[in-house]
């Protein structure tokens, strides 16, 4: 199980202080929200500002592309050599171009679905070529919003797709994650939870390090109690 820091949810006028704040949290990725206004009503976060958080931290880059014309924002994006690079396959006019040309730039290819999207529109062969699926639990755009609770079938649908597969892609979720949520999805298989304002960023009076070290040992003992996650 990876936890990913939804960086965009950060102080962003101290974002330096907030990645030693997720460096000393041990977070595993960096969650990267791109967003073009059309794609999704709003806008985030450039290729600039994202250069400027690689060359400040050593947590590996989680690029979500919630733009139209992935092509487009891959060869933008592509220089910064993130670890993982989603796209969605609402806005692809050619996915396995789109996954060719991330691989091509040794980036992991990440397929991203929106709640209202069914699982079923993605060919089987797909899932043997990508890396990972992001299974988007609220709406892409803007944080805040509920967690959607009948994307669960849709994640458990993705698992029962797998059984028939040599090469098993993770699952990524993002969108109202936090203990509550992991709780219900504990049973579905999720590798990789994107932490939001709900679960790290909120201005409590907890550290992020105390935060993660709490979910971890939550998410830890749902796995022992019923033995699967």
């Amino acid at each position: 199980m990876k936890l990913a820091a939804s960086i965009m949810c950060g102080n962003q006028l101290n974002l330096d202080r907030e990645l030693k704040k997720l460096e000393e949290a041990k977070i595993d990725l960096l969650h990267c929200d791109v967003m073009d206004g059309v794609f999704v009503n709003n806008l985030a976060m450039g290729p600039y500002v994202l250069e400027a958080i690689k060359n400040s931290t050593n947590i590996s880059l989680d690029i979500h592309l919630a733009t139209m014309n992935p092509e487009k924002y891959i060869k933008m994006y592509s220089y910064l050599k993130p670890e993982f690079m989603s796209f969605h396959i609402e806005a692809s006019s050619n996915l396995e171009r789109d996954i060719y040309l991330l691989n091509e730039k040794n980036i992991k290819p990440v397929l991203a679905i929106s709640p209202d999207t069914p699982v079923e529109i993605i060919k089987p062969y797909i899932f043997e070529v990508v890396d990972m699926i992001l299974v988007m639990t609220v709406n892409p755009g803007f944080a805040g919003q509920k967690f959607r609770y009948e994307v669960i079938e849709k994640i458990g649908k993705l698992n029962k797709r797998f059984e028939d597969i040599d090469k098993r892609p993770m699952i990524e979720v993002d969108g109202c994650i936090n203990k509550t949520t992991m709780e219900a999805l504990r049973k579905q298989n999720v590798d990789v939870f994107v932490l939001g304002t709900s679960a790290l960023f909120k201005n409590d009076g907890e550290t992020y390090k105390k935060k993660i070290e709490d979910i971890r040992e939550l998410y830890s003992n749902y796995c022992e109690v019923n033995q699967k996650c």
